[in-house]
């Protein structure tokens, strides 16, 4: 927990101006941060969208702060080590850091905890119009963006490496970009594809789209198939037609849910306070972002979360009797 406290001076003049004034002496704030994304993505709005809420609280002394980070697996890292109280990850990332698998295999996070689950995150390959990609076996030879190290989507992407067979000697590029980086080098023909894992619309992708003839890629197949049978953390989904210039058609992919942890130890009445403000202004929190638009509440509280909930969301949700 980042806290600012008052030093022994300031405190004996906080008591001396009580003495004087009968006043009563402010309570110390704590000020939170949460770990994000990219600022194109939509993590970063969840971040900051959250902090927006909790800054309005008048009488919970809370200070929030969501910088922008380098996604899924370094905001778990972020979490554990206490450089972050609150932080934004996939469903499958909490699911392998509370496990102790995939990029956290053999050290399982066992004080990681739920807080809620967000926004369905289906993984999004994008690539030019003049790469002869139109389906996932055509990334083989190609320069394709895996994600930096640390990202939900670099995490997605070694899934599905991992199931065809792959390296990244499959391509003849495999780029580390992170996704504020990666829709410039798909218009200025640095990489053939990228692949992103985010909610939809989302900017890099319209970025992308509006500065180079490009087209949202299926992924489907026995290979998929076979991911979302054998990990309860994946489901099928579709990208909407006409969210993006060039494609008017509905797209077959599958992915992950965006959700929202802490850890057992951060404070049970800065996360109490942290959901109220989202759930007491649930419609205000829906308008900042259009993925934000069909969310639900109960959903939100009991599907896709892999770890225990935090005491301090357990008990805001069983005040409005979503949970028992």
């Amino acid at each position: 927990m980042k806290r600012h406290a008052f030093s022994a001076a300031a405190f004996s003049g906080a008591l001396l101006g009580a003495a004087m004034f009968s006043s009563p002496v402010m309570a110390q704030e704590e000020f939170i941060t949460i770990g994000t994304g990219g600022q194109t993505g939509v993590y970063y709005v969840v971040g900051q969208s959250v902090c927006r809420l909790v800054n309005r609280l008048e009488d919970a002394n809370i200070k929030c702060n969501a910088p922008s980070t380098g996604g899924s697996v370094a905001n778990i890292n972020g979490i554990k080590s206490g450089e972050l109280d609150m932080g934004v990850v996939q469903s499958d990332v909490q699911y392998q850091a509370y496990n102790g698998t995939g990029n956290f295999e053999d050290e399982p996070y066992e004080e990681l905890r739920a807080v809620f689950r967000v926004h369905g995150e289906p993984l999004t390959l994008l690539a030019r119009a003049d790469a002869g990609i139109e389906t996932l076996d055509d990334l083989e030879g190609k320069r394709v963006n895996i994600g930096n190290p640390g990202s939900g989507q670099r995490n997605t992407m070694e899934v599905v490496m991992e199931a065809k067979g792959w390296t990244e000697d499959t391509f003849s590029l495999a780029s580390q970009l992170d996704a504020a980086e990666q829709a410039a080098a798909l218009a200025d023909n640095n990489v053939d594809a990228m692949v992103y894992v985010v909610g939809h619309p989302n900017g890099s992708i319209q970025e992308a789209t509006t500065t180079v003839d490009a087209r949202l890629i299926p992924l489907n197949g026995e290979a998929i198939d076979g991911i979302v049978e054998e990990h309860p953390y994946y489901s099928k989904s579709v990208i909407p037609g006409g969210l993006y210039k060039g494609n008017p058609d509905d797209v077959d992919t599958f992915g992950v849910a965006a959700t929202f942890v802490s850890d057992a130890d951060t404070s049970e009445e800065v996360v109490y306070q942290t959901v109220k403000a989202i759930f007491d202004n649930f419609d205000r929190f829906k308008r900042l972002h259009p993925a934000f638009e069909n969310l639900d509440p109960q959903e939100m509280v009991t599907s896709g979360l892999s770890a225990p909930l935090h005491e301090g969301a357990a008990r805001y949700y069983r005040e409005q009797g979503w949970i028992e």
